[in-house]
């Protein structure tokens, strides 16, 4: 049976996701639900939040698309591809991508959201986004950035190689780059900054998501 994930296109959660199976070159398929059916019972028995995705991997069920993608990365990483996204022969590069992965949860994900909130779902719900709570987000991802700038000294990517850590930020800020604050990437002062978007933004696990999906994102 080929792995399932069930969710939206446009969800950044189920993004994570398939790029993760798309760097890993696993088959798989995608159904996508109707945003009223992931409320319903049949769904709820799936994920008990009503949210999405879901991963279906034969008789296994995971729902949270960090540890989904850790729990694909350690089965089936370097089984057809040889990209290693979560290292699990040296212990200080496993803790490396773990630290990364906390940062962009509590810090990065945190800050981009405090934009999200209002730009996407304020939009979403039919109300009018508050414009200073904007600046308060573009403040604080700034800050996060300026951090990171420094973390970025002289690697291509967070962790040294590439990684799930990697991974988890693509989605968003490919939203918000494309948006108006892509000036918070490109910014002179962050040059490890721009360099690690450009070869985020690059990798073909991503553009094989915006080739299928571009046309449904947030």
């Amino acid at each position: 049976m080929a792995i399932k994930v069930i969710g939206f296109a446009a969800s950044t959660c189920a993004q994570v996701v398939l790029m993760t199976l798309n760097e890993l070159g696993v088959l798989y398929e995608f159904e996508e639900i109707a945003y009223e059916d992931i409320k319903k019972p049949e769904y709820l028995a799936k994920h008990p939040f009503g949210q999405v995705p879901v991963l279906i991997d034969d008789d296994f069920q995971l729902f949270e698309s960090r540890p989904m993608s850790i729990y694909l990365a350690k089965k089936y990483q370097g089984t057809k591809t040889s990209t290693i996204l979560y290292p699990t022969d040296d212990l200080r590069k496993a803790a490396l991508v773990d630290q990364f992965i906390s940062i962009e949860y509590s810090n990065y994900d945190v800050a981009i959201k405090k934009i999200a909130v209002e730009e996407i779902y304020t939009k979403f719900n039919g109300k009018t986004p508050v414009q200073e709570n904007i600046i308060a987000g573009r403040e604080a991802l700034s800050k996060v950035l300026d951090v990171y700038e420094k973390l970025l000294e002289g690697k291509d990517y967070l962790a040294g190689d590439f990684s799930l850590a990697d991974i988890f930020h693509i989605p968003y800020t490919y939203i918000f780059y494309q948006r108006n604050h892509r000036d918070l990437w490109d910014d002179p002062k962050r040059p490890n900054v721009a360099r690690w978007w450009k070869n985020l933004s690059g990798r073909e696990s991503w553009k094989k998501i915006l080739h299928k999906y571009e046309g449904k994102f947030l």
